[in-house]
């Protein structure tokens, strides 16, 4: 079995658990990599593919990359710094698995918190006394909450994840 984990990082999150998922995986047939636009579709028969969650969804780019992944097994994971509530998870991943070719199959999903750039706090913060102070504090806790995001349990969680994943195959 070959497999091919490919994330799109932007704070170092998704990477963090991309290796986590590279060290679980069994076998010698396995590669890593950042994802680019212009990649070309590998061998593998299943690909792992990991992103950071930017207003609620991943990047085009990484919908049109996941659209011609014909053929394959598909495992989605993420991770996103607006809380941890499995709903709102849920939502994100059914939207994107509906980017996966019917003749693919996506084995499963992994979503956990992750931190976010200092600059988000500092916007919430500055919007402070405009009314909407209650909305705001619960942005600010938020983010204080997932400064250490994906910690050692999120990366416990994922190998489990892995785990499961690999039960399926």
């Amino acid at each position: 079995m070959k497999y091919q984990v490919i994330y799109i990082s932007k704070t170092g999150n998704t990477e963090k658990i991309a290796k986590k998922i590279f060290e679980v995986l069994p076998g010698m047939e396995k590669d890593i990599m950042r994802f680019d636009p212009g990649m070309e579709i590998g061998d593998a028969d299943v690909v792992w593919v990991g992103f950071c969650v930017n207003r609620g969804t991943c990047s085009m780019d990484l919908l049109d990359y996941l659209s011609e992944l014909h053929e394959k097994k598909i495992v989605l994971f993420g991770t996103c710094g607006m809380g941890s509530d499995a709903s709102y998870y849920k939502r994100i991943m059914d939207e994107i698995v509906a980017w996966i070719p019917d003749d693919s199959e996506c084995l499963g999903t992994f979503m956990c918190q992750g931190k976010m750039p200092m600059s988000i706090r500092e916007k919430y913060e500055s919007m402070l006394g405009n009314g909407n102070d209650g909305q705001l504090q619960a942005l600010i806790r938020n983010f204080d909450e997932a400064l250490l995001r994906p910690d050692k349990d999120d990366l416990k969680h994922t190998a489990e994840f892995v785990n499961r994943m690999l039960e399926k195959i």
